[in-house]
């Protein structure tokens, strides 16, 4: 009965038709808005046609039609919207998302997070796997000055290395090789010019 009102509520200030419909078995259903913000480029099937009405109704995945790969830059600040159910998890709506897109990368190199305005401020929080997105949207309502969802690069906490492939590593190594060169480098003048000015006082 409390979903119910909540609903009933949501519903009576959407403007766009994109209202939340409630079953019998009381889950609901709804739409969620996500801005993709991927500063990174992503890596996509090459050579592959755009998915099409008949592929999505079939479920036919066209990125398994072959191994070739490449990469390009979505669209900054893209937006894409859903329909998911109260049911779907934050894990679900990335996998949804990279597949919407024929993404292939780990969906662990990805975080979604709620973006909210409080006092003239943009505040981030990054979102637990296991949240449901579209009871964060029904608790909100549909203004989406007040949440709206973003997809952006998994940067915060622990670094998931196992979601990147071993050439990625490779390169990790050699950058990390060179910034501890530099590093070095820069001791060993720091102290070569110290010890030159102490020769030059004696």
């Amino acid at each position: 009965q409390e979903i119910k009102q909540k609903i009933e509520k949501y519903n009576a200030k959407v403007t766009n038709c994109l209202l939340m419909k409630l079953n019998d078995d009381g889950t609901y259903t709804g739409f969620i808005k996500v801005h993709l913000k991927l500063r990174r480029p992503v890596t996509v099937p090459a050579g592959i046609r755009p998915q099409s009405i008949y592929d999505a109704l079939k479920e036919v995945n066209l990125a398994d039609m072959t191994d070739k790969r490449t990469s390009f830059y979505l669209p900054l600040d893209a937006i894409k919207q859903l329909h998911i159910s109260s049911t779907t998890t934050v894990s679900e709506v990335i996998q949804g998302l990279l597949k919407k897109f024929m993404v292939v990368d780990n969906p662990q190199k990805f975080a979604l997070f709620k973006e909210m305005r409080k006092d003239g401020q943009v505040l981030f929080q990054k979102l637990p796997l296991t949240e449901y997105p579209l009871y964060l949207r029904l608790l909100a309502g549909p203004d989406t000055d007040v949440l709206s969802f973003v997809l952006k690069e998994n940067e915060t906490g622990e670094v998931e290395w196992d979601a990147f492939s071993i050439p990625e590593l490779q390169n990790f190594l050699m950058i990390l090789d060179k910034e501890e060169k530099d590093k070095i480098q820069q001791v060993q003048r720091k102290y070569e010019r110290f010890k030159q000015r102490l020769q030059q006082t004696l």
